[in-house]
This record gives structure tokens, sequence and C-alpha cells, in this order.
């Protein structure tokens, strides 16, 4: 037997916390919309912008080109975005929210305000050194390393 302990292992502790907390949020976008985690971070990272190539989202949300490429297809095909093909660069794909894509962000948005709160609240004083310390450590850590599954 090993004196390795993954329950005590950093790396597997932050994975379940990370899929604790998305989970509790996918909930919430799931039921109203019908849309997957992989979903929604496009549609997230697309309301911060007019128009994203799914190049700059594969390199924003760690995730891989393909599961970018499918969520789109996938909100494209629910009406949540567009896509147009970059005129300056031909392989670039460009997606834009829709109204229907805005009016989700408007309906999520404050729901994922007070999901954000609860778990600030869990925290309690020790939120905002966590959260600096969370993105300390993504800056730290090299982006786009994924993991087999």
């Amino acid at each position: 037997m090993t004196s390795f302990k993954l329950d005590n292992f950093l790396p597997y502790q932050l994975a379940v916390l990370s899929s604790r907390v998305s989970a509790g949020f996918a909930k919430h976008y799931r039921d109203a919309y019908g849309i997957s985690v992989s979903e929604w971070r496009v549609v997230a990272h697309l309301s911060q912008a007019d128009s994203v190539s799914v190049r700059e989202i594969h390199a924003r949300v760690d995730m891989d080109k393909p599961k970018v490429s499918r969520a789109a297809s996938r909100l494209e095909a629910a009406g949540y975005v567009t896509k147009t093909v970059n005129p300056n660069d031909r392989r670039l794909v460009e997606l834009s929210l829709t109204a229907k894509g805005r009016d989700m962000i408007e309906a999520l948005a404050p729901i994922a305000d007070a999901y954000e709160a609860q778990i600030c609240a869990l925290l309690a004083d020790e939120a905002d050194p966590f959260r600096q310390r969370v993105v300390q450590l993504i800056n730290q850590l090299e982006p786009n390393v994924t993991a087999d599954d």
C-alpha cells in the first residue's frame, strides 16, 4: 500500500470542488434553457464581447477547439448564437449572441450573481483572499493543459 492519499491531494480536491460548484449552477441553465456546461461557457464568454472567434474562446475558457465548435453548433441550432466566417481570415469562425442569446444571459446573470454570493457566504471572511489565491494560481499555471479523461 502506498502512502499517497487521494483525498488529501490538492489537484484532486480542486477538481472535486470545481465539479461540485459547476454542477450547482449548471442545474439553473440546464433546466431553464437545456444547455450544457460547455455551451454555458461559450455563451458567457460571448456576453463579454460583440463577436469572438472559436480560437479565442478555446484559449479563454480552457476547452479544446472541437468542444467549443460542437457547443457553438448546438447553440446556433438552438438560436442562441450566430456563426460567421471572418472576412480577413476564412479559417476563423466568429461567434456572436443573437437577441435570444442575450435574453438568456440577461435572465441568468442575476441567478449567477446569487449563486456566487451563496458560495462566497460559505467562505465568509475568507472569500476575497480565496478568490485572490485562485486568480494567482490560474495566472501561474500553464494554460490549456488538458488531462485525458
